[in-house]
């Protein structure tokens, strides 16, 4: 064979070559992305299980010194309408020295103007040890510091739904709430 009867060796574009990979790999994975959102979508809740899992409650209703309890989502949530007494226990204890450190007013979420009812106070509604729902002044018993007493294994809240005494190792968790209005609060899990 003669030099000019050969053929030139086939010259690689790597460029293009990976502009190549690049678009069949873009391609692959915008496919399946659109394959797989549907399977996964139809994982979120439905509409009427978001619909569930929020409530909101008339606090108006709730008496001096009393409570009311709540089940949103099969989970229990207490309302309190603390008395003077009751809200000046909470304020002036030092939390420092409590198992879970907490002041009142971090407890609570502002109204829509941004001031604070301290008369008003949400938790939820579970022992923070095993889950038990605690007693309360609705139920004849507050405890040792005037909030709740969980008569499973005794852990003493105050009233601010701090832990005091007791096995549990953290205060009644403040749910996601907000004020509607000022005698409406809607709690959402």
């Amino acid at each position: 064979m003669s030099a000019s009867n050969e053929t030139a060796p086939d010259h690689v574009d790597e460029e293009r070559r990976d502009f190549i990979h690049i678009a069949a790999i873009a391609a692959t994975a915008g496919g399946a992305g659109l394959v797989a959102y549907p399977f996964i979508d139809q994982m979120n809740a439905a509409g009427d299980t978001k619909a569930a899992s929020s409530l909101e409650v008339d606090i108006s209703k709730i008496p001096l010194g009393g409570e009311i309890r709540v089940l949103i989502g099969g989970k229990p949530f207490f309302l309190r309408h603390r008395t003077p007494e009751e809200i000046a226990a909470a304020v002036n204890t030092d939390a420092s020295k409590m198992p879970d450190p907490e002041t009142d007013e971090e407890r609570l979420m502002p109204l829509p103007d941004g001031t604070f009812n301290p008369a008003i106070l949400v938790t939820s509604g579970a022992c923070t040890h095993l889950g038990c729902v605690p007693v309360g002044p609705a139920q004849g018993s507050v405890g040792d510091y005037g909030g709740w007493y969980c008569p499973c294994h005794g852990s003493h809240y105050d009233t601010s739904g701090r832990i005091r005494k007791g096995p549990a190792p953290k205060n009644l968790p403040v749910p996601d709430y907000e004020w509607v209005t000022p005698a409406l609060v809607k709690i959402s899990l």
